[in-house]
């Protein structure tokens, strides 16, 4: 054990998680470790984006300082998209084009990956963690590309099933008008198909958030039982503040991407009892290793933003990329990388199991089910 490890017993707990302390004989090779990712940090769903990218910096902040993988440091290069197609394409193209860049990183959108990935697969270049539930970001036998959350058909399968076990079954579907929230409306109608019921009304809703009132209105005036919505960001708010102006007390169900925490604060009270799947476990939930992780590296971090399950699903998937990066061997390759990604197998990160099995398939089949409580936090 070094003096660094006994005198800071948090940081040997998490080398001992992530065994990345540098490997006696490797390569003294110290240039960094240069992974590049395209995200919203500004435009409608910018607080999802900043969330993601704030957790993976605070891991790879605390990797960093305990000396990096086998000595050097990783780098994460970012630049922001503005949830625009265009944007991101042109940044990926970019990122590409440019011989230090090992690999993409926490992408973000339904839109911007389905646009990007023909490049990235031709690229051969490893596409870690795209931020989206899409199936169309699981191409069956395409290796290069690593999906750890649960797609939104599981989600939306977890709410409908219990949806139908409490004995609802006249569903409205309000879902963001692009491809995200059509694979989420997809997603929606195969699990009420499978389930035989039959959904109210379906609305959709301009990512610009222009005819939220209009199609609360129309859904509220088809009187469904409840509601599942397939948005996130501004069109989330406003939609669910026309909702609440006209059936105040309408059950509300939403998958895990409208769960930012600046979308909860602006809510109000207008969040309260709203139903949210979860694809992480609870951002306060101490009992898990990889939580307490997560609050000590976010506080060191010192970024005042408000810890999160979107920043905690970016400060994991951190983790797994540096675990597969260690794994990689002495001299890193991205062929190398690739090969131990496929390693991970029912790989314990703190408390929460990540399974790489095969291309299009998630590594997490974890989905939980909260409540927005009074205090605009999430309950179980």
């Amino acid at each position: 054990m070094t003096a660094f490890e006994a005198s800071h017993p948090t940081r040997r707990l998490l080398l001992a998680g992530l065994a990345i302390t540098p490997l006696i004989g490797r390569a003294q090779d110290r240039s960094p470790i240069r992974i590049c990712q395209s995200t919203a940090l500004s435009g409608p769903l910018s607080d999802l984006g900043q969330a993601m990218h704030q957790g993976a910096r605070a891991c790879f902040a605390a990797i960093n300082g305990m000396g990096g993988i086998g000595g050097r440091p990783i780098e994460l290069v970012t630049l922001d998209d503005g949830y625009e197609v265009q944007r991101a394409v042109a940044n990926v193209n970019g990122f590409i084009a440019d011989k230090r860049t090992f690999a993409l990183f926490n992408c973000m959108g339904t839109a911007m990956i389905q646009a990007m990935l023909p490049k990235v697969i031709e690229s051969g270049i490893p596409f870690f963690a795209p931020f989206t539930g899409a199936l169309l970001a699981r191409p069956a036998g395409v290796r290069s590309i690593f999906m750890i959350r649960p797609s939104y058909f599981e989600e939306a399968e977890q709410l409908v099933q219990h949806l139908a076990t409490i004995g609802i079954r006249r569903i409205g579907i309000a879902y963001q008008n692009n491809l995200f929230g059509k694979e989420i409306y997809d997603g929606a109608r195969a699990a009420l198909d499978r389930h035989k019921l039959a959904d109210a009304v379906a609305v959709t809703v301009e990512t610009d958030a222009s005819d939220a009132a209009d199609a609360a209105g129309r859904l509220a005036a088809a009187n469904p039982q409840a509601v599942l919505l397939g948005m996130a960001g501004k069109p989330t708010l406003n939609f669910v503040k026309g909702v609440r102006a006209q059936r105040k007390g309408l059950p509300l169900y939403a998958l895990s991407i409208m769960g930012a925490a600046d979308t909860l604060k602006l809510l109000g009270e207008d969040a309260i009892g709203m139903t949210v799947s979860q694809v992480m476990p609870s951002p306060r939930k101490v009992s898990m290793q990889i939580v307490r992780d997560f609050q000590r590296d976010w506080k060191a971090a010192s970024n005042g933003a408000e810890a999160s399950y979107v920043a905690l699903e970016g400060y994991i998937n951190a983790r797994v990329f540096a675990e597969a990066l260690n794994r990689a061997g002495r001299n890193l390759t991205r062929a190398a990388f690739i090969e131990s990604t496929w390693g991970l197998r029912s790989l314990d990160v703190g408390g929460f199991e990540v399974n790489f099995t095969e291309p299009g398939k998630s590594a997490s089949r974890f989905v939980d089910l909260t409540m927005v409580g009074r205090d605009g936090r999430f309950i179980r």
